[in-house]
């Protein structure tokens, strides 16, 4: 299970509104290999696919395939702005390490 903070949630619900090409799709959370850890966080609109695993965040559903929802499970998203820069944050309980940029993790 993946929760969203209301931050979260009301930045993918303004995504979703900002560009026709996502509506009518879901917001996708998935780990991807590469990065200076080995694995990366990505964040798409899609569509669901077979097998994938739906979370409710609010009245948001949030597709998770079968390999990331393993690396993703008990996790929290936020959305940050800050003097850094924006962009959706992920604690995660399973990861063990992260780069110093943040774009990176290792499991």
């Amino acid at each position: 299970m993946v929760q969203l903070t209301d931050n979260a949630i009301n930045k993918v619900k303004d995504f979703g509104t900002q560009n026709e090409a996502y509506k009518g799709k879901n917001f996708r959370v998935y780990v991807q290999g590469g990065g200076c850890q080995g694995f990366s966080y990505g964040f798409t609109f899609d569509q669901q696919r077979a097998g994938d695993e739906i979370n409710k965040a609010g009245d948001l559903e949030v597709l998770l395939d079968p390999q990331s929802a393993k690396y993703l499970n008990g996790s929290k998203i936020d959305y940050v702005e800050d003097f850094r820069g924006s962009g959706f944050v992920i604690e995660n309980p399973n990861s063990t390490g992260s780069c110093g940029c943040g774009n990176s993790v290792s499991f």
